[in-house]
């Protein structure tokens, strides 16, 4: 065979490479391109879609964020341990629309499982969680206004800034359509609505006495009205069981 009789090498086309454009401060998105952009980004730690606008995180400080953020999430894990079905998630990104994705400091969620409020999909919770929390240092303007909107229109039911340069904290507690202030008992307790037994001694976070935090909230643990949350939601597990087998 010569050369003219060769068979011609097909030549495939050359793929065109996929761009994702990367998120930026200020980006008005829908939450499926937020997703996209932030799954192409896996150097990013914190981006969040606030009624279709991006909201990236500037880096954080030790003790205006950090160190209280820990603090925060050992006293809400420490409830969690004697609650079944509730769980916390830190820096979990959550599904409220279209344009809504906030990636709240701490969030804490009764699971489907055992009658919550939210879904989970694809490991994304979806819905307004029954708590949020957020340690609001930069983020004050954003967390007490924006945010608080977008929580309360989803239904949120607790929300939690603490407010850390100024040494306050704020507990909103949802009733009808708006927030009111949860107010503390003559001991200075805040007690949560949502979660029964969940006790906060607030000057003491705001001080980091842990030890007198963590002191109050096994209080709240004990007391009878979490012994019957407790059962409430082991009981709802145990149905749901059994309407499913």
């Amino acid at each position: 065979m010569n050369i003219a009789e060769s068979p011609r090498p097909q030549i495939k086309p050359r793929p065109q490479p996929r761009h994702v454009p990367l998120l930026h401060n200020g980006d008005q998105l829908t939450r499926a391109e937020f997703e996209r952009r932030y799954d192409a980004m896996p150097e990013l730690k914190k981006a969040e879609l606030i009624e279709g606008l991006v909201f990236m995180g500037s880096p954080v400080r030790f003790t205006e964020h950090a160190q209280p953020h820990s603090d925060l999430n050992a006293w809400m894990v420490f409830y969690s341990i004697y609650t079944p079905g509730m769980k916390v998630g830190d820096n979990s990104s959550v599904r409220l629309d279209d344009l809504n994705e906030p990636q709240s400091d701490l969030c804490a969620i009764i699971m489907p499982s055992h009658g919550g409020r939210v879904k989970i999909t694809d490991g994304y919770i979806e819905g307004g969680p029954e708590l949020v929390a957020e340690i609001s240092a930069s983020t004050v303007s954003i967390d007490l206004h924006k945010k608080l909107n977008v929580y309360r229109a989803h239904g949120v039911q607790e929300y939690i800034v603490w407010r850390t340069e100024e040494a306050e904290l704020d507990w909103f507690v949802l009733r009808g359509n708006d927030y009111e202030r949860l107010k503390p008992d003559v001991q200075g307790i805040l007690k949560s609505q949502v979660f029964p037994g969940l006790w906060l001694h607030e000057s003491a976070l705001i001080d980091g006495t842990m030890a007198d935090v963590l002191q109050i909230a096994q209080d709240g643990i004990r007391s009878a009205e979490h012994l019957e949350f407790a059962a409430r939601l082991a009981a709802a597990a145990a149905a749901a069981e059994r309407k499913s087998e």
